[in-house]
């Protein structure tokens, strides 16, 4: 190991941070919360000028301002916050020092000029062809410039990563035992990240050099077929990573540990065996791909990554309510939850990202997978709606969640504004379940999902919806404002407590408990012979809903062609 004065003891938690991976954690955290705040903002433009009543921006700039909200959203805050937590995890968790930090901060300067080069090109109004970029729609030549080198800084932060699992192993940091399971977690995302970032590399390389007139023509439908194994395959790495963060809460505000780390880090197997599959979802209205190859992937292999997440999505609150009936919340079914610390938004958080993800972000996910179903709501705005259940609700939220437990002891500040913190899980989560659930309703009445205006008033082929379409978006619009608040409050919390927040000792404790003592034996707990039975509850209630959602929406595909 080096030498100690490369370290310090955080007093909180007994964590070893090491000071060279601690700074790098930092500015990436930061760099991510103000891509988020950017992205946020841009999204509180479109949802405005998708909710009929205001209808705020004209054509073009509705365009523009929808391509630099996905991006930013999407790829730019959750990788950049990733890559803090992929440090974190490797050298903080395992108590090593960081793998070649000068190579890191190569990674992270490119990530910073590719993320700041793309927003500007976009913002520069002549770039206007949204995150998925389809040829033959063409971008500026930097548009597509600084998601490669955006590419490549993430990939050197991954390597730098597995360097750093290398380095631990070789010193011994952790001990002769398998890798804790949070970091586990973030090595399957690690893995993840590698095979998406190849596949944006194989087709955005080309398509670069197309822009600049080296190649002549880009197939479209090769095009379509490569980018989605990096589109949805870089959602991916946020839901391995989010779960990751779950476990991780998880375990520092109940001490609570999982009922079987076997079966956890099975189910993380499966996210690299079968996850990036649920990519060809986007593609299953193409023509040119094989209805034998879409029907294999999405209705069965993907399955299996369904049943990951199902594990996950039983095995956190399970273990939740494991150490909390052992230590006394044991009464009924459901006192060990309401008797959880809601007033906390470590808690809340990721409680909240928990519920929104598996119900509403899972379940329209396997509708969305199935190819049949598929058809009703392809390319509507139910497809957004469902993306704001998984990213914004699921991964973002779980991500805001940690950053409210990693101000005091990352960056050694109080927490300001503690108040605001309580609530504004509450309002993000809310606001972004709206979004979700009434953009999901007015696709599955036919709404579009890209058009900027759901009419098309003033086309040759306008089309009026029901009356209750334009009611459904109108309350998503609300529900953008509201979930956009939700996101200012985390934005204003945390910044001003980064920077304002009252400085800690690095000696001194901060006022709350940063770890709960550990529950290691659930013997004796539950109700009868059920451990778990608060939890198995919900599971019985999310399998309800799945199937009825399901089959509903059987009803609506056999509605929609008549026969006579």
């Amino acid at each position: 190991m080096s030498n100690n004065n490369e370290f310090r003891t955080c007093p909180d938690t007994g964590l070893l941070f090491h000071r060279p991976a601690e700074l790098l954690m930092k500015v990436n955290a930061v760099v991510a919360v103000v891509f988020l705040m950017f992205g946020g903002i841009f999204g509180l433009l479109v949802g405005l000028t998708r909710w009929p009543a205001v209808h705020l921006l004209p054509a073009d700039a509705f365009y523009m301002v929808l391509t630099s909200h996905g991006i930013n959203v999407l790829i730019f805050w959750l990788i950049f916050f990733e890559i803090a937590l992929l440090y974190f995890t490797s050298s903080t968790l395992l108590r090593s020092r960081l793998a070649t930090p000068r190579i890191a901060w190569v990674g992270f300067g490119l990530m910073l000029v590719g993320a700041v080069m793309n927003n500007l090109t976009v913002l520069q109004g002549r770039s206007s062809v949204m995150m998925t970029s389809y040829v033959p729609m063409a971008a500026e030549p930097s548009f597509y410039l600084g998601l490669i080198l955006f590419a490549v800084g993430a990939l050197i932060g991954c390597f730098v990563f597995l360097g750093t699992l290398v380095i631990a192993k070789e010193d011994n940091t952790y001990g002769d035992g398998s890798l804790p399971l949070v970091t586990y977690g973030a090595l399957v995302a690690c893995i993840i990240a590698i095979f998406t970032i190849a596949s944006g590399a194989i087709i955005l390389i080309p398509t670069y050099l197309w822009s600049i007139g080296y190649i002549s023509k880009i197939d479209p439908l090769m095009y379509r077929v490569i980018w989605w194994a990096f589109g949805h395959s870089s959602q991916q790495i946020n839901v391995a990573a989010h779960v990751a963060v779950w476990y991780a809460i998880a375990g520092v505000v109940f001490g609570a540990k999982p009922l079987s780390e076997k079966v956890s880090r099975a189910a993380f197997l499966l996210y690299i065996l079968f996850l990036q599959l649920a990519s060809v979802h986007h593609i299953l209205v193409d023509p040119g791909v094989g209805a034998e190859w879409k029907i294999f992937n999405t209705s069965y292999a993907m399955y299996l990554a369904v049943m990951a997440s199902m594990i996950h999505g039983l095995t956190v609150p399970g273990s939740i309510e494991a150490a909390q009936r052992k230590r006394g919340y044991n009464k009924g079914i459901f006192e060990w939850l309401r008797k959880a610390p809601w007033g906390n938004p470590t808690f809340s958080g990721m409680f909240l990202s928990l519920i929104i993800f598996g119900f509403v972000g899972g379940i329209s996910g396997v509708v969305m997978g199935t190819e049949q179903i598929n058809l009703i709501i392809h390319n509507t705005i139910y497809v957004p709606g469902h993306f704001h259940a998984t990213v914004a609700a699921g991964t973002t939220l779980a991500f805001m969640a940690l950053t409210y437990w990693l101000v005091p002891i990352l960056f050694r500040r109080k927490l300001m504004m503690t108040g605001l913190a309580k609530i504004q899980p509450y309002v993000f989560g809310i606001g972004m379940t709206g979004v979700a659930l009434f953009l999901m309703g007015a696709g599955t009445l036919g709404v579009p999902r890209r058009h900027w205006d759901m009419g098309f008033s003033g086309t040759a082929m306008a089309y009026d919806f029901p009356a209750a379409a334009y009611t459904l978006m109108g309350l998503g619009g609300m529900s953008v404002v509201m979930s956009v608040v939700g996101g200012g409050i985390f934005v204003l919390v945390i910044v001003s407590s980064i920077f304002l927040g009252k400085r800690l000792g690095e000696n001194e404790k901060s006022a709350t408990p940063m770890i709960a003592e550990p529950v290691d034996n659930y013997d004796g707990i539950g109700i009868g012979k059920i451990s778990i039975p608060g939890t198995l509850v919900l599971a019985l209630v999310f399998l309800a809903v799945f199937v009825l959602y399901y089959f509903i929406n059987w009803k609506y595909l056999s509605q929609t062609w008549g026969l006579s």
